[in-house]
């Protein structure tokens, strides 16, 4: 726990800078994307905003919305702080308000990468094993904000089948879940035929890989990944940053990066759940990571 304590203690000091400079903040807010249950998220948070209390000084409120926009919005609006995004939520944020945010900090795979992959997936029993297999079958998007769960896939996707995600192109019906773990739960269900969501690609299937919503689905008890079966895989995506309100105080954007960037270390069970999975933690980066990102986006709403 030594990192966190010395984080403490920093803000000690450089609060009362804020306060001479009239930069006082009464409370932090953090967001949370979509992807699983609320209360889930909220779960897999609460240890985060203990140690952000402690850090700042000042209450630390959690918010889950329905779905990505929720999270872009309060972003934009100034009534979040704080949210780790996914790359095309970022790209959203960026394209709206350039000023809004700036990304600080990008979670690390467990070989040092810190990229992800969109994975294509239905029932083992259902007989499908590519893309090929689903042409004419329900097709399922997460949420339209999300890199893996849309953004990519719809560009990849039709560049493979040499056809349109319209409904009735290439597949019988293609549609929006709401979210990671609704995709899971619909393909698993058979409410789908197949779905896109993200992991790291990295560690074993039956885990759901080392990280990601799979990985979440499986520590959830929500799938057994025996029952379904990788039938694509996006090239690799830059994993989404962790993004500060940009007119935050310099001390309290200081404090907070330097708390994520050693939450690992000081705290891999609170870590684990933050990153959704196994990780090496967070490291530094910056805007240029998702210049493509933003690019693609921007050719999407073309």
């Amino acid at each position: 726990m030594k990192k966190i304590f010395t984080t403490v203690l920093t803000i000690t000091v450089t609060a009362s800078t804020a306060m001479a400079d009239g930069d006082e903040i009464s409370e932090f807010r953090i967001g949370i994307l979509g992807g699983e249950n609320a209360q889930d998220r909220l779960n897999s948070y609460q240890c985060l905003a203990d140690y952000t209390k402690d850090a700042l000084g000042v209450e630390t409120k959690l918010f889950a919305p329905a779905d990505y926009n929720g999270v872009i919005q309060g972003l934009l609006g100034g009534t979040l702080d704080m949210a780790w995004l996914g790359a095309s939520s970022y790209a959203a944020v960026h394209i709206q308000d350039p000023d809004a945010v700036e990304p600080v900090l990008v979670k690390i795979n467990l070989d040092g990468s810190y990229g992800y992959h969109s994975i294509g997936f239905a029932r083992k029993d259902s007989g499908i094993t590519s893309l090929s297999d689903l042409k004419g079958k329900t097709f399922g998007f997460g949420d339209p904000n999300s890199t893996s769960g849309y953004l990519i896939p719809s560009i990849e996707i039709p560049q493979k089948t040499g056809a349109t995600m319209t409904s009735g192109d290439y597949f019988g019906e293609v549609k929006f879940t709401g979210g990671h773990e609704q995709t899971i739960v619909a393909v698993n269900g058979g409410d789908v035929s197949g779905g896109v969501t993200w992991a790291d690609g990295q560690g074993d299937w039956e885990d759901g890989y080392n990280s990601g919503a799979l990985r979440k689905a499986v520590d959830a008890g929500l799938i057994d990944m025996n029952d379904l079966v990788e039938i694509w895989r996006s090239k690799p995506i830059p994993e989404g940053p962790v993004v500060l309100r940009k007119a935050l105080p310099t001390d309290v954007k200081a404090t907070m990066t330097e708390l994520v960037d050693g939450l690992y270390e000081a705290d891999a069970d609170c870590a684990y759940g933050v990153a959704a999975g196994d990780s090496l933690g967070f490291d530094p980066i910056t805007h240029e990571a998702y210049v493509s990102i933003v690019e693609a986006r921007k050719a999407k709403s073309n």
